[in-house]
């Protein structure tokens, strides 16, 4: 038996005005995940418990049958893993975002959040940028003095480790979450120890507002990377062992560190593709590929798509649409044809981690729909899949026993 888990991220949305009043799933093309909730089950599930924080952090660490309520000690550290970095005793661990901000010399305070990625900025440019803030005396002096460090990485999502830190009583806002708006209000706040946080953006929106590599980047039309962002703050974690819990050994196919930081931590290989951005333009057929390797060579394959919550972010809601077109038909479809091919018998989890929101373009807690399907069986359960279809059906307080049903094991 194969099982496979895939993760539309950020699919599930609220009705869209523009859409005739549909979601983005009820307005979106796809037949065969359509195929598969109409002879499986489906319902809708909670991935982000309240209080914490709704998205990817807390959704996917559920997916993947840790409830986050117990295992969440922050986002940054599950990235850390994917990246390599190893946290020390009382290292505290940070995402700092590379942002696309208002141009010019304007207080910062009054600076509106443009892009939480700095228009999805990446290879080269992201390692340059970080570089380019690495190398200025005032911003290196700022980070030894507040015993931090920020290596550069080729992705707009860097992490900063603080080294004997301390950011209780700190609030920290994630940047997607308030695209538009003027960043004075948004800042590190609660306590003095906030304030280094809030300098070092200052700092680093001087040196990059007028930086060769954000003048480059803006000369060829792309948003000029001219600040960062603090937030997912978090200190090291172990998650248990995946094979021990559920007898199967696995692995992740995706873009981004979050969802490639938790199979890391729960023992799954981290599959990275070529080309795979985390964007409407990854590299799909690379991870069909690499999907199809690996469930030919474990029984437990996690495909995650990134796209559609990139998407929303980014205020794409044709993109978002054609994303989750894809995942069907690009993935999806000729995926499952060449395991019926094989004559594989597999089980199908697909979902939705957390919905984005087209209205807000942030994530939202709510329920989500997830399907269930066995090649083997037929429920004639007879709906498609979207979150219509999902109300139908039981909803699921914890995500977290997800993998248990897809494994058939006692809830």
């Amino acid at each position: 038996m194969k099982y496979l888990l895939v993760i539309g991220d950020g699919m599930a949305d609220n009705a869209v005005e523009v859409l005739g009043g549909r979601t983005p799933l009820q307005a979106a093309k796809h037949p065969t995940i359509d195929r598969l909730a109409a002879k499986g089950v489906v319902g809708s599930v909670i991935n982000c418990p309240k209080p914490l924080p709704a998205g990817s952090e807390t959704a996917i660490l559920s997916i993947f049958g840790c409830d986050p309520r117990r295992y969440f000690t922050g986002r940054s550290p599950m990235e850390a893993a994917a990246m390599g970095i190893t946290l020390r005793e009382g290292d505290c661990c940070y995402r700092c975002n590379l942002v696309a901000m208002d141009e010019g010399d304007m207080p910062y305070e009054q600076k509106r959040i443009l892009s939480h990625s700095a228009g999805s900025i990446s290879g080269d440019d992201a390692i340059n940028t970080i570089r380019a803030l690495t190398d200025d005396p005032e911003f290196s002096a700022a980070l030894d003095k507040y015993n931090m460090e920020l290596p550069p990485a080729p992705t707009f999502r860097p992490l900063a480790v603080e080294h004997h830190g301390d950011f209780s009583g700190i609030r920290f806002i994630p940047p997607h979450d308030h695209l538009g708006e003027k960043c004075g209000p948004l800042l590190p706040s609660g306590n003095a120890r906030a304030e280094k946080f809030a300098e070092l953006q200052r700092i680093a929106n001087r040196v990059l507002e007028h930086h060769p590599v954000t003048e480059a980047r803006r000369a060829s039309g792309k948003m000029g990377a001219n600040g960062i962002w603090f937030w997912a703050e978090g200190t090291a974690v172990a998650l248990p062992d995946f094979r021990q819990e559920y007898g199967h050994a696995g692995a992740v196919v995706s873009a981004v560190p979050i969802c490639h930081g938790i199979g890391v931590l729960r023992g799954l290989e981290k599959v990275e593709v070529e080309g795979a951005t985390g964007e409407i333009d990854t590299n799909f057929e690379g991870k069909l590929e690499a999907t199809w390797q690996k469930i030919n060579e474990y029984d437990f394959v996690c495909l995650h798509l990134e796209a559609p919550d990139e998407c929303t972010h980014n205020g794409d809601l044709p993109g978002k649409v054609q994303a989750i077109e894809w995942l069907d038909s690009r993935l999806l479809t000729p995926l499952l044809a060449r395991m019926d091919a094989a004559n594989m018998e597999y089980r199908v989890l697909l979902l939705s981690d957390h919905k984005t929101l087209t209205a807000t373009r942030g994530h939202d807690g709510d329920p989500v729909p997830y399907l269930i399907y066995d090649s083997r069986k037929d429920t004639q359960f007879g709906f498609g899949y979207d979150e219509s279809t999902g109300a139908m059906g039981e909803c699921i307080p914890d995500g977290s026993v997800l993998l248990k049903m897809l494994f058939e094991q006692k809830v």
